[in-house]
């Protein structure tokens, strides 16, 4: 898995780039299959904004996007979210065969 941090529009200290790929790092965790991150630091007019770019097998991406005052909190935020994108997307994408009946189906009496 390979975690690129790109920064535009301002220059930030090694430790906020460090910061940002251990937090990205953290996603594989959620689901194990994502080839690549890509996180996109950017300084704006009132603050900082984050984005993160989460490559996953089979052509799917998911995009976290999070602006504030603070960067840390900005890439914080933006893990959170694709955590609970990737929590979804695995629960939705999980194999259910053979499992006993479906919780949506009625039973039958």
């Amino acid at each position: 898995m390979q975690i690129e941090v790109t920064v535009r529009h301002a220059s930030i200290a090694a430790d906020l780039k460090a910061y940002a790929e251990k937090k990205a790092g953290r996603l594989v965790k959620y689901y194990d299959k994502i080839q690549a991150i890509r996180v996109v630091l950017d300084s704006t007019g009132a603050g900082f904004a984050c984005e993160m770019i989460v490559d996953l097998e089979h052509m799917h991406e998911m995009v976290g996007k999070t602006a504030g005052g603070d960067l840390r909190a900005a890439i914080d935020q933006t893990v959170d979210r694709l955590e609970r994108q990737l929590t979804e997307h695995k629960d939705r994408t999980r194999i259910r065969k053979g499992r006993g009946p479906s919780p949506h189906q009625p039973t039958r009496i």
